[in-house]
């Protein structure tokens, strides 16, 4: 009996696309991104900048470090399921999925939600990596692994900074091989401030499972959004020849 082999992925083939209206959706769609915190807020009753000072001391200077731990376990788990393929899931499915482990994670308090992070820092890579393939580009190529990666850079739900802030999208990381060490480095400063609020929020008393269920809905989505941003940016600059820098300073004017 031998093993069968799926055919080929047929390439994707994408319709012209209009610069100045494609620029304007992906304008409107990281708007979109930047406003779904305000759920989580208004749920625990707290401003963004507060968040990081619930937490403990230790766990505060712990968190690049967690981040770091969190980004590699997540880097090669979810390559891991597409090689095993594992069929990509649809946003809602996603979500739904992040909102079990973000309420389980919250019911227990900090520890727990210690413990969830990096679960749900694999399911949400995993996403990115479903959209990225569905800009036509393959999630195993170097430069994609690392333009997914760098969709964490962006500076997260709870901030209401990134309708100015694009400077993630022009962040030059690579990665060779199984060299990942160096590009999360870049990765995990950024991305520990809004894990931190996550944790935050997961740990309010009473309410964290309705808390960590909440924001991971927001976190999942937010992320998703980025990446459509991300992906739909390099999609046109492939059509266009144009350089990120130059699209993405045509996005921030959209913007501001």
């Amino acid at each position: 009996m031998t093993d069968s082999i799926a055919p080929p992925k047929k390439p994707q083939i994408f319709p012209p696309l209009d610069r100045e209206a494609e620029l304007d959706r992906l304008a409107a769609r990281m708007r979109a991104a930047s406003g779904v915190g305000l759920q989580v807020l208004g749920l625990i009753g707290t401003q963004a900048e507060n968040l990081i000072e619930m937490l403990p001391a230790q766990v505060r200077s712990g968190l690049e470090r967690a981040t770091a731990a969190a980004l590699e376990q997540s880097f090669n788990a979810a390559a891991a399921t597409r090689r095993g393929r594992i069929a990509d899931a649809p946003d809602w499915l996603t979500r739904a999925i992040a909102i079990g482990t973000g309420a389980a994670g919250g019911f227990g308090g900090l520890p727990s939600a210690l413990a969830e992070l990096p679960v749900t820092t694999t399911i949400i890579l995993r996403a990115i990596q479903t959209i990225a393939d569905e800009h036509g580009m393959d999630p195993a190529l170097p430069d994609v692994r690392a333009a997914c990666l760098r969709v964490f850079a962006a500076a997260g739900p709870l901030d209401n900074d990134d309708g100015v802030d694009l400077s993630f999208l022009t962040m030059r990381l690579t990665v060779t091989g199984s060299a990942v060490h160096g590009l999360i480095a870049k990765v995990a400063p950024r991305l520990a401030v809004p894990l931190g609020q996550k944790l935050a929020a997961q740990a309010v008393p009473v309410i964290g499972a309705a808390a960590g269920a909440a924001t991971n809905y927001v976190f999942t989505s937010y992320y998703q959004d980025v990446a459509r941003v991300q992906f739909g940016l390099m999609r046109l600059g492939a059509q266009t020849g144009e350089d990120m820098d130059v699209l993405t300073a045509d996005l921030r004017k959209r913007l501001t």
